[in-house]
């Protein structure tokens, strides 16, 4: 059994999980709850908020007892997804390991928060002049999208399964 596969997946998800930690661990310790600071005037700051539903907010406004349940049940369950469906991945399919390795990192990343404060730290913060904002998000859910659109991708230019033809030979 090759192993190279799961040695992807972990070197993956142990960057993402640093990175996001790190990034996470700056925003905490040096912001005030709702401080920023601009990066691109009218598109984008680095924002410290505290968010305690999941993508986008929601089951945000959820009882507590509940998100506590879901949120600490649901990350383990979605990696023991991902290691089943690793299994079943040829061991040079490497977009497909990569992107498995990047949302059990995300998972992972966001995990930590859950334990650790009960909400998940977000900073990256865009928005279009004032008008339009894009819920604020972290290193962890962006490894989680970009995984997703990947394996979206790569189900989207799977070749479809054909069925064994039944017709004929043309004998003329």
């Amino acid at each position: 059994m090759n192993q190279k596969k799961y040695l992807i997946l972990a070197a993956v998800a142990a960057f993402v999980v640093a990175v996001d930690q790190l990034s996470k661990l700056y925003i905490h310790t040096h912001f005030e709850l709702g401080e920023f600071i601009t990066v691109i005037g009218g598109y984008f700051n680095i924002t410290y908020v505290r968010n305690t539903g999941a993508a986008f907010g929601f089951l945000r406004d959820s009882h507590e007892t509940f998100r506590t349940i879901f949120f600490l049940s649901m990350p383990p369950l979605a990696m023991i997804t991902i290691l089943a469906i690793l299994r079943g991945v040829e061991n040079n399919d490497r977009v497909q390991i990569l992107a498995l390795s990047s949302i059990f990192g995300g998972a992972i990343g966001n995990y930590i928060d859950r334990i650790r404060f009960g909400f998940v730290v977000d900073f990256l913060d865009f928005h279009w002049q004032g008008k339009y904002s894009f819920p604020a998000f972290n290193i962890a859910d962006s490894a989680i999208v970009c995984g997703v659109f990947v394996l979206l991708w790569l189900m989207r230019k799977a070749p479809p399964e054909t069925a064994p033809s039944t017709a004929q030979p043309n004998k003329s």
